[in-house]
């Protein structure tokens, strides 16, 4: 499950985030005025986006969701994702069924 932090916060204790991403898997959402606007993952959650991003491109989203389908954290990812959207104060968020 991502952890949402600050901007304030990301820049304090920058060098002990990256330390929890590389080591211990931990992914980070970054927030600015309550909205997501970054996140810090591991090398592997990015090399794995980029792969699918370039074999899918032009195919549309669809496309790409397909390619986490044995991505063994995939549930944990998309509740994380809804659960920032949700507390993002810029919009509305449907629940998920």
């Amino acid at each position: 499950m991502a952890k949402t932090v600050s901007v304030a916060e990301a820049k304090r204790d920058f060098s002990d985030l990256m330390s929890r991403v590389a080591l211990k898997g931990e992914r980070f959402v970054i927030q600015r005025r309550g909205k997501a606007v970054a996140a810090l993952v591991g090398v592997t959650d990015l090399e794995t986006l980029q792969t699918v991003g370039a074999r899918e491109e032009g195919k549309g989203l669809l496309a790409s969701l397909a390619a986490w389908e044995d991505y063994p954290q995939l549930e944990a990812l998309i509740a994380d994702l809804y659960r920032a959207r949700e507390q993002a104060k810029d919009r509305r968020v449907r629940k998920l069924p």
